[in-house]
């Protein structure tokens, strides 16, 4: 059974509809308001930006290869913003977990994420990450790209890169080579040496450098595609055989050692490079802000000739060039995937 209600039940709820229904205009009125006026609010929040601290997320250890350049930029950004840059190392999973936290971040400029080129093989390599590589960032610019430096241990009875392939052919599925972690730019490296030299070897990934050098060092594994300056004193003093860089020209860092083009196998190259990004749906102002001064930082003469002594080439782009070139990364790593049949256990 129902009941109607009494008319002194209506007149009371009455006023309380109406209330309602006002503060849902006003409510209506109010974001038409801001839609209205969004870019030039906008733009007025990115003049003002930053106010307060920011967070650069490194999903890498501290002491790794990428953390001494987030030092450096969290040193000139808080210089230029006059507001404190905090480097936040939150290694782990392939990078996984520190991406994960700026995925999640607000999406208002104050927490940034110092990555690699790891970040666009894991969209292809691992099918549940928490978050879309793509779709749940914004690019903001590169900060640098290095080459890679092949180098073998002294065990191989082998001095030139066209003596490796030939010994390496005569033996097949003898050698093995380390990588930073399936997925890594190295290991992409590595696999597509494997096809274009026409070698057969086997993959050891690794989590840290230490473990992989040591290795290296003990002959435990016979290659790798190395960051240069992570094993000049050892290509120096004869620990380790360097056999060709994967840059157009020489590196002033290791200037004695022939590209891939002069030492007999042009057409090869692979980079690896760390980018700056910032959660998707970060307002366009605040990210071509952070991309302007970002640039003013690496065109700084200190700062190039910091990372250049360490084998890095400085370069910033803009956002849309930034994300073209990851795409382009994309398809390059998924060739490689493919044809490699690379799986990563999950």
């Amino acid at each position: 059974m129902t009941f109607d209600s009494s008319p002194r039940d209506a007149a009371r709820k009455a006023p309380a509809r109406s209330l309602r229904h006002a503060m849902a205009a006003l409510a209506a009125l109010g974001i038409a308001a801001l839609l209205a006026t969004g870019p030039a609010g906008a733009e007025e929040t990115a003049q003002k930006f930053p106010s307060h601290a920011v967070r650069l997320v490194v999903p890498y250890p501290p002491g790794g290869s990428v953390d001494p350049v987030a030092r450096l930029m969290s040193q000139k950004l808080t210089e230029l913003w006059g507001q404190q840059v905090v480097v936040d190392n939150r290694p782990g999973a392939s990078t996984i977990i520190g991406t994960d936290v700026v995925a999640k971040a607000p999406a208002d400029g104050y927490t940034l994420l110092l990555t690699a080129s790891t970040h666009v093989s894991n969209a292809l390599l691992f099918h549940n990450l928490p978050y879309d590589s793509f779709k749940d960032f914004a690019p903001i610019t590169p900060v640098y790209k290095a080459d890679f430096v092949l180098v073998e241990t002294p065990s191989v009875p082998a001095n030139t890169l066209q003596e490796f392939i030939a010994y390496a052919k005569a033996n097949p599925g003898k050698i093995s080579y380390a990588s930073a972690g399936a997925g890594n730019a190295n290991h992409m490296a590595a696999e597509l040496f494997s096809r274009m030299a026409g070698v057969k070897m086997l993959h050891v990934p690794y989590k840290g450098g230490g473990p992989l050098i040591n290795d290296m060092l003990s002959g435990q594994v016979q290659l790798y595609f190395a960051v240069p300056v992570s094993v000049q004193q050892l290509i120096q003093t004869g620990k380790l055989k360097a056999l060709a860089t994967t840059s157009e020209a020489r590196l002033p860092l290791i200037p004695n050692v022939p590209t891939f083009a002069e030492a007999g196998l042009p057409g090869f190259g692979m980079r690896s490079w760390i980018g700056l990004l910032a959660p998707a749906r970060t307002p366009k102002p605040i990210i071509d802000k952070i991309n302007a001064d970002m640039a003013r930082v690496l065109a700084m003469p200190d700062v190039r000739q910091r990372m250049e002594s360490q084998g890095t080439i400085p370069f910033s782009m803009d956002p849309p060039h930034f994300a073209a070139m990851m795409k382009e990364d994309l398809g390059t790593f998924d060739q490689i995937i493919k044809a490699a049949d690379i799986k990563i256990e999950q």
